[in-house]
């Protein structure tokens, strides 16, 4: 089962994995986009909540 994610954008994406910045340790969300690009963002940042025309909202929304 795959754990798809909607951008507060409108996007949909797939969460491929979690991996480790070699650099710093820190945790990056490894996820896809329908286009098949990969893409990757630090975990606090892909799961953060944000503000929009006023609105909290989470970046990614699980669906």
């Amino acid at each position: 089962m795959t754990t798809r994610f909607r951008h507060y954008k409108g996007g949909i994406y797939e969460l491929v994995c979690e991996a480790t910045l070699e650099s710093d340790l820190s945790t990056m969300i490894v996820y896809r986009a329908a286009n098949g690009s990969i893409w990757c963002r630090p975990r606090e940042i892909f799961f953060e909540i944000i503000e929009v025309d006023g609105q909290k909202v989470q970046r990614f929304t699980p669906i």
